[in-house]
């Protein structure tokens, strides 16, 4: 059964949480003799004048590879100013909505009315283009152990996060791990407090690989009251990070020094990895609702595929067809160009960046395919 890579619900109105803009901006690009602009590149090998200002937020998962994708798009387009504010999905989705932004991040697709939202402020159509894939890292702080992979079932991972299994050395976990030494440490699973694409992701696992244990609806937001949470990636991490036992989810580009978790898949355990999460992609089916220009995934979560690694975010870039001026659309359409091109796709693909699983090649081309439709109107 595969699951669909878009929302159950939403919860409108969500403020904005403070955090750090992520900004590189360059003034005074260089002109030639006579006092002309001098053209620039975008960093997809097609030359065109840059400049002005774009905005965007969303997706914290995305901030490593962000950071990597401005550092290369700003030093081919010197006289452009580009921001990210990394404020969550659900808060990226909502400003993308109402105009505060260009473009947007987003963990999740836009559901049914989020979709009638943004035709409505973007004049009609609406792209959504998969451009970050990476995988969901199972992240724990068991000190002597986090320097290894705990081999943990869907059911299982389900049971912790659901509270019903509570201690480090259940049963399960050491019949999974027959050679490591499990404390008898209290488990304290730490969720998300924000309406997040990472949650929404992890719950579809959830709820496809583990249907009998975890009967919650696939959610941005999470469904057990009195948990442990933080806000955004940087919040999970803290909390994770303070105290032993905690056990949370993260972007696998940020895990650090924690310990992570072998998932189990068929009769394997599977550690993260970028060619573990690009295996899922590729079989995986476009969702049904998909067009030229919406191009979501319908991730096998469920899979059975040797090598796959299920908890897997695909992170989609939200811009419009439509721009109301040319300034906008040249630097969107720009923007995500670079992000979709080899080099934007192997920059944020480095291990000292964000170790993401690079964009397939057809991808590329039906991505590209879709911005070269973006225009001032």
């Amino acid at each position: 059964m595969n699951v669909k890579l878009a929302p159950s619900r939403r919860v409108a109105g969500i403020s904005a949480i403070g955090a750090l803009a992520l900004t590189l901006a360059a003034c005074g690009g260089s002109s030639s003799g006579d006092g002309d602009e001098t053209t620039e590149s975008n960093g997809t090998n097609e030359s065109t004048e840059l400049s002005g200002t774009i905005a965007g937020s969303g997706a914290s998962s995305q901030e490593s590879a962000v950071q990597g994708w401005l550092a290369g798009f700003m030093e081919a387009n010197p006289d452009a100013t580009v921001t990210y504010d990394p404020t969550g999905s659900g808060t990226g989705r909502e400003q993308f909505i109402n105009g505060t932004v260009q473009f947007a991040g987003s963990d999740a697709a836009l559901d049914a009315d989020e979709l009638a939202a943004a035709q409505e402020r973007c004049g009609g159509t609406v792209i959504e283009a998969p451009l970050y894939i990476s995988p969901i890292a199972v992240v724990y702080n068991v000190p002597e152990l986090n320097d290894t992979n705990i081999n943990l079932g869907p059911d299982t991972i389900a049971r912790i996060f659901a509270g019903e299994i509570t201690n480090w050395n259940d049963p399960a976990i050491v019949e999974a791990n027959p050679d490591a030494e499990l404390p008898d440490l209290d488990i304290v699973p730490v969720n998300r407090s924000d309406d997040s694409g990472t949650t929404e992701n992890f719950t579809e696992y959830l709820a496809a690989a583990a249907p009998d244990t975890w009967t919650h609806e696939p959610s941005g937001l999470w469904p057990i009251e009195g948990s442990q949470s933080g806000a955004q990636t940087s919040g999970v991490l803290g909390v994770v990070e303070a105290a032993e036992g905690t056990i949370g989810y993260v972007d696998a580009s940020r895990v650090g020094e924690l310990g992570s978790v072998a998932v189990g898949v068929g009769e394997e355990f599977v550690p993260f990895s970028p060619e573990a999460a690009a295996t899922v992609v590729d079989v995986s089916e476009p969702a049904a609702d998909a067009t030229d220009t919406i191009l979501t995934i319908d991730l096998a979560r469920d899979t059975q595929e040797s090598g796959a690694y299920p908890i897997v975010l695909i992170s989609y870039s939200l811009a419009c067809g439509t721009y109301d001026n040319e300034e906008h659309a040249s630097l969107v359409q720009g923007y995500l160009s670079y992000v979709a091109s080899e080099e934007g796709q192997e920059r944020a693909a480095q291990p000292d960046v964000a170790g993401s699983a690079p964009i397939s090649d057809s991808l590329r081309e039906r991505v590209n395919a879709a911005l070269e439709t973006i225009s001032a109107g």
